[in-house]
């Protein structure tokens, strides 16, 4: 549960790589692709760019059945006007990145926009609860307390958030602690765990932003910066 500096060096690097790939892959995508051909990609370039073994996984959805937190069966096509999910990850000398964005190719879906940036904010409520000692049931509260603002939810009622906030990341790819309802345990230095609380519109589209913190003693590090916005799956400005 509490990672050494080195172990936190490999994770760094392996998210750092796998934000790369988000970019490629962003740059690829257009109408007419298949998300197999985007999964495929994605493999292909964590083999190239030196993870241990490709892709851990590679969930690729477009549209509706971004709204389904672990993929649609068959293999649909991205049209224009879809959302897009891309969640992937891979290993470095055993130790995971696991990372997801959600966004359009295009701007003017001011719905997706509207909850795009109400995603984007109770992602940073976990991050801003982060305090050592927190209890990680703190956290998760603090990303539902956002959407029950905008008359979601509330707690896991939908549309709003299905599932836990986050879950540690190691040489795991989910182990404590886990940023989950009921879990007291505080936050210590050393921590590192994802900051996901998905967005659910059942049977129009999913937002899913995920990031991960690690815990300093001074308090919570993004290893990857948050999106910059729904049209753009790169850094924070």
């Amino acid at each position: 549960r509490i990672k050494s500096p080195a172990e936190i060096a490999l994770i760094q690097y392996a998210m750092d790589l796998t934000l790369g790939l988000h970019r490629q892959v962003h740059a690829m995508l257009e109408p007419g692709v298949r998300a197999s051909e985007v999964v495929k990609f994605i493999d292909r370039r964590h083999r190239e760019l030196g993870a241990d073994d490709g892709s851990t996984f590679a969930i690729v959805s477009f549209g509706a059945a971004t709204s389904l937190p672990h993929g649609a069966d068959g293999d649909q096509v991205l049209t224009e006007d879809d959302v897009i999910l891309v969640d992937t990850g891979c290993r470095i000398d055993g130790y995971h990145s696991d990372l997801t964005r959600t966004y359009k190719l295009a701007p003017g879906d001011t719905a997706f926009e509207d909850a795009w940036a109400i995603e984007r904010e109770a992602q940073q409520a976990v991050f801003d609860a982060a305090k050592l000692g927190a209890s990680c049931s703190s956290l998760d509260d603090a990303a539902r307390a956002v959407l029950a603002r905008y008359g979601l939810g509330p707690d896991y009622a939908l549309p709003g958030l299905p599932h836990r906030a986050g879950h540690g990341l190691g040489l795991q790819i989910h182990e404590e602690p886990y940023i989950v309802r009921g879990n007291a345990t505080p936050l210590a230095a050393g921590m590192c765990f994802s900051n996901e609380p998905m967005l659910v519109f059942p049977g129009k589209f999913g937002i899913r932003l995920e990031d991960h913190i690690y815990m300093t003693e001074d308090g919570p590090r993004w290893f990857t910066e948050p999106a910059k916005g729904p049209t753009d799956p790169l850094l924070a400005v």
